[in-house]
């Protein structure tokens, strides 16, 4: 692994590479990936692309959002801080002749500055030390009105101050896990995923069938995900050794500052998306 990588944590980026290696994301079905995927990009404007659009996923992981974005683009640009995620996605994408892999961080993406027609990032510039520099670093390769998409984890700032307060229990637990060696980081957050996250999810879906609200319980986002999902993710939230939290002003304001305008944020699961394009 190369520990020279700006504005990147090399034990995040090693535990991310262990983990796409080990949920490569092949076990999941076409049905729950599209569906994911639509969560994500459902705020993504794909009409405002040109003809054969040339575009960047920043951690790109095991490039399971890129499966779904190279049929519908001319070029896309796979970048990650790790080599191990890298293999992966390789692999995943071995058939799209329109992809290309860079092995670098967010802060040396080997693309010329304002070259590129849209760009997006999901869930990994929270897990970067500086989080708002890396926006700007992918916004300026942007061309000017082009769209990126980010999706950076909430402070939980649309939810009740008792959430707040679980989810402060629970960052308790990431902090021991996520310093574990990567055998262990595994094996305790599949503990979490069989005796947490699977009764919770499966209980809210109970619960909901009951015909109750669910929204505001814990992991009650998962109710209708499959186990692997729910595995991959519990690896992804407790072994991560680095995660920062925003607010929806605060990623307003990263994102304007960043030289994004006409800012929308999806309304949906999971929080907070949002789409911005680069200031003309």
């Amino acid at each position: 692994m190369n520990h020279e990588i700006g504005n990147a944590d090399a034990r995040t980026v090693e535990g991310f590479g262990d983990e796409w290696s080990r949920f490569d994301q092949r076990a999941m079905s076409d049905a729950e990936a599209r569906e994911l995927f639509d969560a994500y990009f459902g705020v993504f404007p794909w009409s405002d692309l040109p003809p054969n659009a040339a575009g960047m996923d920043v951690g790109c992981g095991s490039g399971r959002w890129a499966k779904l974005v190279v049929p519908r683009v001319g070029h896309l640009h796979c970048v990650d801080a790790s080599d191990e995620a890298l293999a992966v996605a390789r692999r995943s994408l071995a058939d799209a002749p329109n992809a290309t892999f860079h092995h670098a961080s967010v802060a040396a993406i080997p693309i010329a500055d304002g070259s590129l027609d849209f760009g997006y990032s999901l869930g990994v510039l929270h897990h970067v030390p500086d989080t708002a520099r890396g926006v700007a670093d992918c916004v300026r390769k942007l061309k000017p009105g082009a769209p990126f998409l980010l999706y950076l984890y909430y402070a939980f700032d649309n939810r009740p101050a008792w959430y707040r307060a679980v989810w402060r229990a629970s960052d308790g637990a990431r902090r021991v896990i996520s310093s574990l060696p990567l055998g262990l980081r595994y094996a305790a957050s599949q503990v979490i995923a069989g005796t947490v996250y699977l009764p919770l999810a499966r209980g809210a879906s109970l619960l909901e069938k009951a015909g109750l609200a669910v929204e505001n319980l814990p992991l009650a986002a998962y109710r209708d995900r499959s186990f692997y999902v729910m595995r991959t993710d519990a690896l992804d939230r407790f072994g991560t050794r680095l995660e920062q939290r925003f607010t929806k002003r605060e990623i307003t304001e990263m994102m304007q500052r960043a030289g994004l305008e006409r800012i929308r944020f999806s309304d949906r699961v999971p929080y907070w998306v949002a789409v911005g394009h680069k200031c003309v």
